[in-house]
């Protein structure tokens, strides 16, 4: 936005502001949230806190750097505001479970490490963010994040101590941390319709049973090596001899990757589906929907594990395979999981798979319109206080547009931030 549509929103912002950070105490906090905002929105390359000042009229660098780095303004209760304001708004169709990462020089920016850095597509130094965002086919906003603290951190109280880190934060993995998230948004009033999210989630089956437990449906996407039973196979015992324990039920065929499942019904077997409308007509593919029984031993520990002591007859959970294989391309390319009712229409499922694009969509105007990965201090409040900053900045511009009166597609929210497409 240029200085012209910023100020011509003040007035908007100033009542949003009012609600999302009612609960920041004093006035003058209050008042550099506003003026922080209008930052993060302005037309800029940079946004971090020294060229924000510098294009604000009221801007003043040591007053954002204190009011971000140093105050102790809750950044929980204007995220679960936010969420509970947003989430109307937007009528998600699922959650969207997924992580975001920041790349980082040095060792003293809070939880940084050497891992994998989806940013660069490669093992970087940098910091990562689990988030879960509310999704529908016309808007998204993110609900919440958690910082993702490696090992090596958990173990090194010196940098723990300078970069702020609370005494009970400590090493969780990413599925673990988005579960804990989906449950703090339960306590908040929030409950997702389904939960979507990529294979680096979906295919571990610890991930899926949490959901399971926690009654919440899902579409996640898996990789092609991940192995199952047909649905109709059946778990047998070999005859106990009356020595030693009794052997348990189990699948004595092979499980089979989907890879080779899917492939081996053959193209005719696969079904077209519009699933929206895109930028450059109807997105459209061929898609194929199975019954199967997640294989391997951490699925037979997890289901043996909720049956009652002692009366488990060795049958795995069934969910559906959803696989994709697009015109043109010699075998399937992509596959998903879903608890959903089996008699759920494949148009359905496929929406749910796909719909996934909205985030890629919140991280493009987040990070390159909203200056998300743009902070540049150390601290575990910092970095909290300028992610709840940013994610109000990105729910104010959504409901911008989601207002009858707003802009069309030239929306000044989006402009900057999502690139041109060539059809």
């Amino acid at each position: 936005m240029d200085a012209h549509e910023v100020n011509r929103a003040r007035a908007k912002l100033s009542l949003f502001v009012a609600d999302v950070f009612a609960s920041v105490p004093r006035k003058d906090q209050r008042a550099k949230g506003d003026c922080y905002l209008r930052g993060l929105m302005l037309d800029g390359r940079r946004k971090s806190i020294q060229p924000m000042a510098e294009r604000l009229p009221d801007g003043n660098e040591q007053n954002l750097q204190q009011f971000v780095n140093q105050s102790t303004w809750d950044p929980l209760p204007v995220r679960r505001r936010i969420a509970r304001r947003m989430v109307p708004r937007v009528g998600p169709d699922a959650w969207a479970v997924d992580d975001v990462s920041f790349p980082k020089d040095g060792k003293m920016s809070v939880a940084v490490a050497h891992q994998y850095c989806g940013a660069l597509g490669k093992q970087a130094n940098c910091q990562v963010a689990v988030s879960v965002h509310a999704v529908s086919d016309t808007a998204s906003c993110p609900l919440q994040w958690r910082l993702f603290v490696p090992q090596e951190w958990a173990d090194d109280p010196v940098r723990r101590r300078k970069t702020g880190i609370p005494y009970e934060v400590g090493h969780r993995e990413k599925w673990r941390l988005a579960l804990d998230t989906i449950d703090e948004l339960a306590g908040w009033g929030l409950v997702p319709p389904v939960v979507v999210a990529d294979a680096g989630y979906g295919q571990n089956a610890d991930f899926r049973d949490g959901l399971e437990h926690r009654s919440i449906d899902y579409v996640v996407a898996i990789s092609s090596d991940v192995t199952v039973h047909p649905h109709d196979a059946q778990p047998a015992a070999p005859a106990w001899s009356g020595n030693g324990r009794k052997p348990q039920p189990r699948y004595r065929g092979r499980p089979t990757p989907v890879a080779a499942l899917a492939a081996g019904h053959g193209r005719q077997a696969f079904t077209g589906v519009t699933w929206r409308e895109g930028s450059c007509g109807p997105m459209r593919s061929h898609f194929l929907a199975l019954q199967v029984r997640p294989a391997g031993i951490k699925s037979r520990r997890l289901a043996q594990a909720a049956a009652d002591p002692g009366s488990w007859d060795g049958v795995l959970p069934e969910v559906t395979l959803l696989v994709e294989w697009p015109d043109g391309a010699e075998e399937p390319t992509d596959y998903w999981l879903s608890n959903l009712p089996a008699d759920t229409p494949v148009v359905e499922l496929v929406r749910l798979a796909k719909i996934r694009w909205r985030i890629e969509h919140d991280y493009r105007e987040l990070k390159h319109g909203l200056g998300l990965d743009h902070f540049e201090g150390r601290s575990w409040t910092g970095w909290h206080h300028h992610v709840t900053l940013v994610t109000a900045a990105h729910a104010f511009l959504t409901e911008q547009r989601l207002s009858p009166k707003a802009d069309t597609a030239d929306s000044p929210s989006t402009r900057s931030s999502t690139p041109s497409r060539t059809c």
